[in-house]
């Protein structure tokens, strides 16, 4: 997708002078610091939907875990 940002000169220069640095256009180098923002800001997976989910296994939990231990 095509799309057109107005950035402060300085800006503008710094990026060309990192783009330089890093062997890439600037183009690239603003997709990858879109990609990285976006994934940092990704939604969070809900943690209370992981709660419950070894009920169904008819295994208690305390003795799966002193198993797995005492095969160390």
């Amino acid at each position: 997708m095509l799309t057109t940002i107005e950035i402060l000169p300085e800006q503008a220069e710094a990026l060309d002078q990192i783009a330089a640095r890093e062997h890439t256009s600037r183009d690239a180098l603003v997709r990858t610091l879109i990609a990285d923002f976006v994934a940092q800001h990704a939604p969070k997976p809900d943690i209370q939907s992981f709660f419950g989910i070894w009920r169904e296994r008819g295994v208690d939990g305390l003795e799966y875990q002193e198993r797995l231990r005492a095969e160390w």
